[in-house]
């Protein structure tokens, strides 16, 4: 089952469907904007715009589960913007784990759980590395830095999506 099943908001208050990203490659990231982790919007965005052209993108979600992002949507965007340039997707805020979890989250988690097969998200920055079919490859630490998975996504670009008959 891919990640197309899913809607969420956008950090704009508009509702989109994760089927309009069929075909791409997709980095999903819990994100914060206060957070020692936080410089990694730096290196997401490089990523983005090194291989949007390509079919990718990087689909970020801030939480304030880890008590790191206490702002509203526009003053999140606004952040985002003015201190890291940021020009890929955000959405609205989201729980990333518990009863008020984002479904897309309870999916990804259970896909690709962490150590030891837990699937909570621990911190911010947990990465999901998606493929061109909406299938979850990879899980990826907060500490794993955005140039660390690079050659992952590479690989990913590569490959061609499923066609469907």
């Amino acid at each position: 089952m891919p990640i197309y099943q899913f809607t969420a908001q956008r950090i704009d208050g508009t509702v989109q469907s994760l089927a309009d990203y069929r075909g791409q490659v997709l980095l999903i990231v819990n994100v914060a904007s206060m957070c020692g982790l936080t410089p990694q919007y730096a290196g997401l965005e490089q990523l983005y715009r090194r291989y949007r052209d390509q079919g990718f993108s990087v689909l970020g979600f801030p939480s304030n589960q880890f008590m790191q992002e206490p702002g509203n949507d526009e003053s999140i965007a606004q952040f985002c913007e003015r201190t890291y340039q940021v020009t890929f997707p955000l959405f609205a805020k989201v729980d990333v784990n518990g009863p008020n979890e984002h479904p897309l989250f309870t999916y990804l988690k259970t896909q690709q759980p962490g150590l030891f097969g837990s699937t909570a998200i621990k911190w911010n920055f947990t990465k999901f590395l998606v493929d061109r079919n909406g299938k979850p490859r990879r899980r990826y630490a907060p500490t794993d830095m955005p140039a660390q998975i690079e050659d992952d996504i590479v690989a990913l670009l590569r490959q061609q999506p499923a066609t469907v008959n």
